[in-house]
C-alpha cells in the first residue's frame, strides 16, 4: 500500500489479525534482509485476507446451554460460563462469530476480558470476585450508572457487596449482559433481592411471576414475609389466597416456623383462615420452639410463651371444640393456670368471664359451587354404580382451590353411598378421600369433601372422578353445559377417558364442583 507520497506503508491492523506462522516467517526475512545489506528494500505490505477457523462457530445456545448438571451449583455454572467465555475470546477475531450485538455483549457476561471493575460479592468467607464492564451495567441499570457515572460516582476498582448473594448476583448480570432470565427455587428471593436493590424491574417482575407459578401451601407463609419486606402486593394478595383456602396445610408446613414475629401475627388474626383453632394453636406453639432455638433460648413452656408475646391472645382457643381444649391447649403448659380455668367456666358456666383471648369464631371461606347440569332426573335402570368410575374433566380461567364435589343420591328413598373421590392432574393424584354420605331421596345434590382443598392452576384440564358405591338407583344430571360462569371464575368442561359408568359433559354424576376462590 502506497501513500499519497509515495511512501510504502503496512497494514497494521490486519497484520495483527494474521496467525503467529505467518508473523514469524515476515520477521524472520526482515532480519536475514537487514544482514545481507538490503535495508533500503520497502516494508512488506500485507494483503487484506480471510482466516477462516476450522472450529465450528459457537452460538448463544452453546455459549448459554439450557441444560443444567444436576450435580454443579449454580456459582459453578457461572464459573464455566467464565471458562467457556475466556476460551472464544482467544479467537482473535472473536466478534466476528457473533452476527448480534446481543450474541456478542454476551461473550464479556462474567468474563475478566475488558473488565474495568470488580465486585467481591458474598458475606465473608463466601465470597466471590465477579468481573463487570461500567457501561454495560450502568445500560442495565440506574443504580449502577449512578454508581461509575453520577455527580458522586466512586472509582474505585473493586466493590464489596456483602448482603448480596453470589449465585443471585450471577443471575442478576446475566440478565443485564446477556437478556436471559435464569431463575430457580434456591435463588429466586434472593435474586429478586438483587433485583430491587439495583432497580432492575423486569428481572423484579420475572421472579414475581416465578414465585407465583411456584406458590403453594408449603412455600405461601415465607413468600407472605418475603412479598410484604420486597413491596409486591399482587404476590401479597396470591399468598393470602392459598393461606387462607389451604390454611391447615400452611401453618403445618415447615416454612412457617421460619416467618417472621409481624408476619406471625398478620397470620394468627387472619379472620378468613380456613382451619380448625387447635391447628392453629399447634402450630403457633411450633413457631414459638423453633424462635427459641434463633434466640438460642432453651425450649420450655415459659420461653415459649415469652417469644409468642401478644400474639398468644390472637389465637381464639376460646372457639375449639371443649375436646380439642382439653386434650391440648389446657395441657400445653403455655397457659397459665387462671387462664385455663377462665376458658373451662367459659365452656361450661351460664356467666361467663372475661378474657384475653378473642372468643368470636373466624369466619373462614365461604364455599362457591359451580353447577354444570339445567336439570336432572331418574329413570327405573339407571343410575347404577356397583363400583364403576363416573368422571368429568375440567378447566378453570383463574387458581381456585377445589374443596370437594357435590354428588346426586338415592332416587328410591333415603340411602347411604360410599364415595371414593379423586382429583388428577395429567394422571397425577393431586387429592382423594373415601367418605360416606346419606341421601334423603330428593333430587339435592350432597357434599363430599377432600381432607384438604386442591389448588387448581388456569388454563389446565383435571380429571375429577368418583366410585359410588350403593344398592339404590340415583338421580343423574341432563342438559350438561360445556362452560360454567360462578362469579369471577369461568369452568370448561369436557369428557373424560376415566369415565367408565356414562358419566359425560351432557349427563351422569358429579354435578357440582365444590371450591374456594
Amino acid at each position: 500500500m502506497v501513500d499519497a507520497k509515495g511512501r510504502n506503508m503496512k497494514c497494521l491492523t490486519f497484520f495483527l489479525m494474521l496467525p503467529e506462522s505467518v508473523k514469524s516467517k515476515s520477521s524472520k526475512s526482515s532480519k536475514k534482509g537487514n544482514a545481507s545489506g538490503s535495508s533500503k528494500l520497502p516494508p512488506v505490505c500485507y494483503e487484506i485476507i480471510t482466516l477462516r477457523s476450522k472450529k465450528k462457530k459457537k452460538m448463544a445456545a452453546d455459549i448459554f446451554p439450557t441444560k443444567k448438571p444436576a450435580s454443579t451449583t449454580t456459582v459453578q455454572q457461572y464459573q464455566q460460563q467464565n471458562l467457556n467465555n475466556n476460551n472464544t475470546i482467544q479467537n482473535c477475531n472473536w466478534q466476528g462469530l457473533y452476527s448480534t450485538i446481543r450474541e456478542r455483549n454476551s461473550v464479556m457476561f462474567n468474563n475478566e476480558l475488558m473488565a474495568d471493575v470488580h465486585f467481591v460479592v458474598g458475606q465473608t468467607g463466601r465470597t466471590q470476585r465477579l468481573p463487570g464492564h461500567r457501561y454495560v451495567l450502568a445500560v442495565g441499570s440506574s443504580v449502577f450508572h449512578a454508581m461509575f457515572y453520577g455527580e458522586l460516582a466512586e472509582n474505585k476498582d473493586e466493590i464489596h457487596i456483602p448482603d448480596v448473594e453470589p449465585a443471585a448476583f450471577l443471575a442478576m448480570l446475566k440478565y443485564i449482559y446477556c437478556d436471559e432470565i435464569d431463575l430457580s427455587a434456591d435463588t429466586v428471593l434472593a435474586t429478586l433481592y438483587a433485583a430491587k436493590k439495583y432497580i432492575v424491574p423486569h428481572l423484579a417482575r420475572a421472579c414475581v411471576n416465578f414465585l407465583e407459578t411456584s406458590l403453594s401451601a408449603k412455600n405461601a407463609c415465607v413468600l407472605l414475609s418475603q412479598s410484604c419486606l420486597f413491596e409486591e402486593p399482587e404476590l401479597t394478595q396470591r399468598c393470602w389466597e392459598v393461606i387462607d383456602a389451604q390454611a391447615e396445610l400452611a401453618l403445618r408446613s415447615e416454612g412457617f416456623c421460619d416467618i417472621d414475629g409481624q408476619t406471625l401475627e398478620s397470620i394468627l388474626q387472619r379472620e378468613t383462615l380456613n382451619a380448625k383453632e387447635i391447628v392453629v394453636f399447634e402450630a403457633a406453639l411450633n413457631w414459638a420452639e423453633a424462635e427459641c432455638q434463633r434466640q438460642e433460648l432453651t425450649s420450655s413452656t415459659d420461653n415459649k410463651r415469652k417469644v409468642l408475646g401478644k400474639a398468644m391472645y390472637l389465637i381464639r382457643i376460646p372457639t375449639m371444640a371443649l375436646d380439642d381444649f382439653a386434650n391440648g391447649a389446657a395441657q400445653s403448659g403455655v397457659l397459665t393456670l387462671n387462664e385455663t380455668n377462665d376458658i373451662f367456666l367459659w365452656y361450661t358456666a351460664a356467666k361467663k368471664p372475661e378474657l384475653q383471648f378473642a372468643s368470636q369464631p373466624r369466619k373462614g371461606l365461604t364455599p362457591q359451587r359451580c353447577h354444570r347440569f339445567q336439570s336432572c332426573a331418574y329413570r327405573s335402570n339407571q343410575w347404577r354404580y356397583r363400583g364403576r368410575c363416573d368422571s368429568i374433566q375440567f378447566a378453570v380461567d383463574k387458581r381456585v382451590f377445589i374443596a370437594g364435589f357435590g354428588l346426586y343420591g338415592s332416587s328410591c328413598g333415603s340411602a347411604e353411598y360410599s364415595a371414593k373421590i379423586e382429583l388428577k392432574r395429567q394422571g397425577v393424584l393431586l387429592g382423594q378421600n373415601l367418605n360416606k354420605y346419606f341421601s334423603d331421596g330428593s333430587s339435592n345434590t350432597f357434599p363430599v369433601w377432600f381432607e384438604y382443598p386442591v389448588q387448581i392452576e388456569p388454563d389446565t384440564f383435571y380429571t375429577a372422578s368418583v366410585v359410588l358405591d350403593g344398592n339404590e338407583l340415583s338421580y343423574f344430571g341432563q342438559e350438561g353445559m360445556t362452560e360454567v360462569q360462578c362469579g369471577k371464575v369461568t369452568f370448561q368442561f369436557q369428557c373424560s377417558s376415566d369415565s367408565t359408568n356414562g358419566t359425560g359433559v351432557q349427563g351422569g354424576q358429579i354435578p357440582e364442583l365444590i371450591f374456594y376462590a
